[in-house]
């Protein structure tokens, strides 16, 4: 690849520059989530609803990754304030499982995890980072962690999926025809360690 087409690339969130009101020390956590807010938005902009239901070779598929995303966004800060799940996130987290009950709506999806991250560079923006290391504890067998293990976790869990977003979108682009007959498979997700450990 020449210097030319290299730099045609949109530049990665961690060389274009510190972000305004975050403390160097969670700089990297910071930029891993605003890069993960962009590769999102390239990656599934042109995808139906449809498409983001798809299961190539029974992996999770796209919908499932962004609405884990979401939700896991959202029980991570709820451990970094100290507090645990209520009923609404307990819910939200079986339904991520199971595909039901949850946003099917492309623009939803997307919109959801969005708003997640959004939300998770406000709470780090605005974080005390004298109190990085209090201990927190997650689910309800209270695994031990600090805050700033919550907020690194946040980003490289969120930067985890993304990845699997980028390819498995990839994927269904290049082999819709063959997919689309086999659609009709489940659109939930096998158990993972990070959904037992949350709960």
């Amino acid at each position: 690849m020449s210097r030319r087409s290299y730099f045609s690339y949109p530049m990665e969130a961690w060389l274009s520059g510190p972000l305004d009101d975050i403390d160097a020390v969670l700089m990297p956590a910071a930029h891993a989530l605003v890069q993960a807010r962009e590769d999102i938005a390239l990656s599934v902009a042109t995808l139906t609803t449809q498409q983001l239901a798809l299961r190539p070779g029974e992996i999770a598929s796209v919908g499932f990754h962004l609405r884990h995303i979401a939700g896991s966004i959202d029980r991570l800060l709820t451990y970094a304030r100290g507090e645990m799940l209520d009923e609404r996130q307990r819910h939200w987290l079986a339904a991520e499982v199971s595909g039901a009950a949850v946003p099917v709506e492309a623009a939803e999806l997307v919109s959801g995890a969005r708003s997640a991250i959004d939300e998770a560079l406000r709470v780090i923006r605005a974080a005390d980072v004298a109190a990085l290391q209090e201990r927190r504890t997650v689910g309800r067998a209270a695994l031990p962690t600090t805050v700033f293990g919550l907020f690194f976790h946040v980003a490289e869990h969120t930067q985890r999926h993304t990845g699997q977003i980028i390819t498995t979108a990839k994927i269904v682009r290049a082999a819709l025809p063959v997919l689309e007959m086999k659609s009709g498979a489940s659109e939930g997700s096998p158990v993972s360690p990070q959904h037992r450990a949350e709960s």
